[in-house]
């Protein structure tokens, strides 16, 4: 299939019609408008280099809240009060971290500048929100994504301490459900989210709960 490449108008190709991959398109810009309606219609946008791609992978992999997965030793870890959680108390911050930390088999971030800034704009006018675990005062594991109607969609998330975000993850998605948020998307496959129970369901299924849940 042809690799679509999006100018100055704020529309999107049909997701039926990603490569394989799931790559959709290539360009347009991070403004705001243009973030918030890929969102809601399923895409994601990845950097490579200086060209931004936008994403709808089918299967998508998704964490629905009442699935949530909590092991023995996390259960231990939350009643311990190892770490201090907070929600929007430092989202620079978290978003800093996720930019910055190294990855195991990742030579680079997709979190550019150009990202950071579009993502604290989307925090400032509350879509984007984060997660975050301290110790000692210090901010050492968070996560941060964008909240439509009953829908989170997490971006990225760093530890920097064993547990750290795992603990974010765990107390925000218990923090969402409460708010009666249905589906947390999880973009793409890590066995780190498979272990908090978060499972592949098809596109055409995810695109029909987004149209459910946005509005």
């Amino acid at each position: 299939m042809p690799l679509f490449a999006l100018d100055k108008n704020l529309v999107f190709p049909p997701v039926h019609l990603a490569e394989p991959d799931g790559l959709l398109a290539v360009g347009g810009d991070l403004s705001t408008e243009r973030l918030l309606l890929a969102y809601r219609s399923g895409i994601f946008p990845w950097y490579e280099r200086e060209h931004i791609l936008w994403w709808c992978p089918d299967p998508r992999f998704v964490l629905f809240p009442e699935e949530l997965k909590i092991s023995n030793s996390m259960q231990q870890v939350i009643r311990k009060n190892v770490f201090e959680f907070t929600i929007n108390k430092d989202f620079s911050g978290v978003i800093n971290n996720c930019k910055t930390i190294s990855r195991r088999g990742q030579e680079s971030t997709w979190i550019t500048d150009a990202v950071k800034n579009a993502f604290v704009r989307l925090h400032e006018l509350g879509y984007a929100h984060s997660a975050e675990s301290w110790l000692n005062g210090e901010l050492v594991g968070g996560l941060y994504g964008i909240r439509m109607g009953k829908v989170f969609f997490g971006e990225s998330m760093f530890s920097k301490v064993s547990n750290a975000s795992k603990f974010a993850f765990i107390k925000y998605v218990s923090q969402l459900k409460q708010e009666n948020v249905s589906l947390i998307d999880c973009q793409v496959y890590t066995a780190h989210l498979e272990s908090l129970g978060a499972k592949m369901i098809a596109r055409k299924s995810f695109i029909q709960l987004l149209s459910e849940l946005t509005g």
